[in-house]
């Protein structure tokens, strides 16, 4: 491997591992995450349930009423309405849930794409894509490979993308190594929580070298 490559792959690699790191801090709920799914498809969803229960139940009963048909169920629910009907309504929903969950697992990749800062158009076709075949190989795919998402700046609250290195706004350092073991450390932190170098001491250190220099 020539050295242009070994680097390349030492830059993937710490860029992995930042981005493993700062997903950890994200403060993800199932409740917070589903609001970012529209509501118009919540509505749309719901509609086209009661619509297709709807019709379901009045086909049903249609063919009831019709001597040649209602073959759908065996007897001992052709004989009560109300069971045949109600194994119908069972049937409809579970068949409501089964496609809600992938209109809604389509939605969510999308508007989180977007929020990341990710290509959505890409990611929404991708998961598409693989759907029909391979199932939710897309949304695992996804997971593993999407962006953190954008957090304030420490010092001046601005937000910023995960994949900058300074803030835009106040030239903050947003990614701080110890160091003495070179490790990530928060943008805040006093004492590096893996060696327990003293940070302050290193940031004085750091800024006094420019000032020397000058």
């Amino acid at each position: 491997m020539s050295d242009y490559q070994q680097k390349m792959a030492e830059s993937f690699n710490e860029r992995k591992r930042l981005n493993q790191l700062r997903k950890r801090k994200e403060n993800l709920r199932f409740w917070n995450e589903l609001r970012i799914i529209p509501r118009w498809l919540f509505v749309l969803v719901t509609v086209l349930y009661v619509l297709a229960l709807v019709i379901a139940l009045t086909v049903n009963m249609a063919q009831r009423n019709n001597p040649n048909g209602n073959d759908m169920f065996p007897p001992e629910l052709r004989d009560n309405p109300a069971l045949a009907q109600l194994a119908l309504s069972g049937l409809v929903t579970l068949m409501a849930l089964f496609c809600a969950s992938f209109a809604f697992m389509i939605a969510y990749v999308n508007r989180d794409a977007s929020r990341r800062g990710m290509n959505s158009a890409l990611w929404t076709i991708l998961v598409i894509v693989f759907l029909p075949t391979w199932g939710l190989i897309g949304l695992v795919i996804y997971l593993l490979m999407r962006e953190p998402l954008p957090y304030p700046c420490p010092e001046c609250a601005t937000t910023v993308n995960a994949r900058f290195n300074f803030c835009p706004n106040c030239k903050c350092n947003l990614h701080p190594a110890c160091p003495q073991c070179k490790r990530e450390v928060g943008e805040l932190d006093k004492f590096c929580p893996h060696c327990g170098n003293d940070l302050a001491i290193a940031k004085g250190a750091a800024s006094a070298a420019p000032a020397m220099q000058d």
